[in-house]
């Protein structure tokens, strides 16, 4: 595995996937999302795992939210196996149709905290407060979602998933849907979120530039069946290395991993009808 990244603390990572196979029904066949996926996710991490559609990115965060069990290998989470959902890991979803439409988003941030009884209502309102206030939702309280446009809704939903506190924070594709400068903003307010807030998120993104700016690690996966091709350290780079010979470069590199089969299927038919 190229470029492998340790956190070069020595410390136990918070997450480990050995060697897991994913498989789902279809109506029709029997799919292989994965196949003998293996990483390391450390506490504070922000890990990307970045790949083309359909190669089971999406399926590895249901896997380790606990709704997909692996059909070989496992995954660990602080040392204990993954064998159900927990509050310890939470999910923001790409729709945006993930809140709940009859609570405003006080009482969506409040939802987790008081259905799990984690603390108190009161406790519940304040921690839910601070979080909505971190996201720069503050004014928007006791607005209802159909009242909110898709940036923020999406940070209300990471605000909820954070007010559990949970080990790992799994998003997938959670800007996919909104405009260009929304993105671009969401992507910006989540770093400084992870600098002030500080938690472990596991990002699951198809776009090359968007893993670079969210990743200090990337964990590059190859076409359908998912395999690791790569792993990366893109920690080095930021917002204000956009258009950089080092971020560009990166770039560059990810790309051909990404797409070094299609290339070589391209060459070998040239050659062949040459």
């Amino acid at each position: 595995m190229a470029d492998s990244s340790g956190n070069g603390t020595g410390e136990q990572p918070l997450l480990v996937a050995d060697q897991v196979t994913l498989q789902y029904k279809t109506e029709d066949h029997l799919v292989t999302a994965t196949w003998k996926v293996s990483f390391e996710v450390h506490t504070g991490d922000r890990y990307v795992v970045l790949g083309p559609s359909g190669c089971g990115k999406s399926s590895l965060l249901k896997s380790i939210a606990g709704f997909l069990p692996p059909v070989s290998g496992s995954f660990q989470l602080a040392g204990h196996p993954i064998v159900r959902p927990g509050a310890d890991r939470m999910m923001v979803f790409q729709e945006f149709d993930q809140l709940l439409p009859w609570k405003t988003v006080l009482g969506n941030v409040m939802f987790p905290l008081v259905v799990n009884r984690t603390m108190s209502r009161n406790d519940a309102r304040a921690q839910a407060r601070a979080l909505i206030a971190k996201v720069n939702l503050g004014a928007f309280e006791n607005v209802y979602p159909h009242m909110l446009s898709g940036g923020m809704k999406q940070r209300v939903a990471i605000a909820r998933a954070l007010a559990m506190e949970p080990a790992v924070l799994l998003m997938d594709e959670p800007f996919a849907a909104l405009d260009a400068l929304t993105r671009r903003k969401m992507q910006e307010e989540l770093v400084a979120l992870w600098d002030d807030v500080g938690f472990t998120v596991i990002f699951v993104t198809h776009s090359i530039e968007e893993a670079l700016l969210i990743g200090n690690r990337i964990l590059v996966m190859s076409p359908h069946p998912g395999q690791v091709k790569a792993e990366l350290n893109a920690g080095h780079l930021g917002f204000a290395d956009l258009g950089t010979q080092p971020f560009e470069l990166l770039s560059r590199r990810i790309h051909g991993l990404l797409f070094a089969d299609q290339v070589e299927t391209a060459l070998a038919g040239e050659a062949h009808h040459g």
